[in-house]
């Protein structure tokens, strides 16, 4: 087995045994959605589906990135793979660099489109390998690979600096961003891996040509904590320290979410800490176009097929209900109801420019 295979392996126990959430939150719990005591609606007539990069969904939600590479991996992926395609969501894959690396490792990954021919898939690869020379050919293999309706390029700067061995050349990777923009029609998203997106860089990605981002904010999985973990397993004291300093550093999601959604017209994708359907709307009311979730859905899936199916049936009903109390007949409705942004949320918006009163105000 190789030392990715293992890298894997362990991540996956890491994130299920022990604990990796954050501690400040997500920010959803500042959100609250207005009630309608007559929401003129029929439960029944609101409809939950939504497009996203050419693929219609049952619901906006998506089975975030966790992983491939391994017979386990594999395993996992086709349980997740073939729900996302029974229930009609969308799914990723996890990261395809050791695919590239192995391409005997490739079905690992392969395996979500056999289960999932009529799915949004989205593959993934990670922007340190843009530096140490990848790039539209890689990109390409990855995508015919699990043939991908959208690409995700992740960032994941936090990881590898905490992270023992870890890739921290984040140099000239918006150059070979644009070059694989520029060269391959399929959507090219950017996706972080727990510590959010600033509207900084999300202006920076609209202009060079991306078409989405996966937030993946502050809230949920810590890959610093992850890493704090495999750090201290291995005796690493150094990066140990440093993974438990970091615990907490990024932006919660729904700060990303205000974020990028008011300063681009990016599709954008909230994850990182969501957990029910009710954060599913607050997400879109935000400015979201869906929602991603990851570890919810692989304890589920290690389980077996049928839990899993049974948890998104009850995500997508709650988000149903949402909808129905808010006064939203379809997806798109849900952003313009009111909503309140109170606590840090709002004080960390209103600090960067933003006018989260502005969300209560929507009639």
């Amino acid at each position: 087995m190789s030392g990715i295979e293992e890298r894997k392996l362990r991540h996956i126990r890491v994130s299920l045994e022990e604990d990796v959430e954050g501690d400040i939150g997500t920010g959803f719990s500042d959100v609250r959605l207005i009630h309608r005591a007559l929401p003129e609606l029929d439960l029944d007539d609101v409809s939950t589906e939504t497009m996203l990069f050419g693929r219609k969904l049952a619901a906006p939600l998506i089975i975030s990135a966790i992983t491939g590479g391994t017979e386990e991996a594999k395993e996992i992926n086709k349980v997740l793979a073939s729900v996302a395609e029974e229930k009609g969501i969308g799914i990723s894959a996890g990261s395809q660099r050791i695919a590239v690396d192995q391409p005997e490792t490739a079905h690992t990954f392969s395996i979500i489109r056999e289960e999932a021919p009529n799915s949004l898939v989205i593959g993934n690869v990670g922007t340190p390998q843009l530096s140490i020379g990848w790039g539209v050919d890689e990109v390409r293999t990855c995508i015919e690979m699990v043939k991908a309706d959208a690409m995700a390029l992740h960032m994941n700067p936090l990881q590898e600096a905490v992270q023992v061995g870890g890739d921290t050349n984040y140099s000239g990777i918006m150059v070979k961003v644009k070059e694989i923009v520029d060269e391959i029609t399929t959507p090219i998203i950017m996706k972080e891996t727990g510590c959010g997106i600033a509207y900084e860089e999300a202006e920076a990605f609209e202009k060079a040509g991306i078409k989405g981002l996966e937030i993946s904010g502050l809230g949920g999985t810590s890959w610093s904590a992850v890493e704090y973990h495999i750090a201290k397993e291995v005796g690493k004291k150094d990066m140990e320290y440093l993974g438990k300093a970091l615990w907490n550093w990024g932006i919660p999601t729904a700060v990303s979410v205000v974020e990028t959604s008011q300063r681009t017209k990016l599709k954008i994708i909230a994850s990182g800490g969501i957990r029910t359907g009710a954060e599913v709307a607050k997400s879109i009311v935000l400015g979201a176009d869906a929602a991603g979730m990851a570890k919810p859905f692989l304890k589920k899936a290690i389980i077996g097929r049928e839990q899993l199916a049974e948890y998104v049936d009850h995500i997508i009903q709650e988000f149903k209900v949402v909808m129905f109390l808010v006064g939203a007949r379809r997806v798109d409705d849900l952003k313009t109801v009111p909503a309140l942004v109170m606590g840090r949320t709002a004080e960390w918006l209103k600090l960067r420019g933003f006018k989260p009163e502005a969300y209560a105000q929507r009639s």
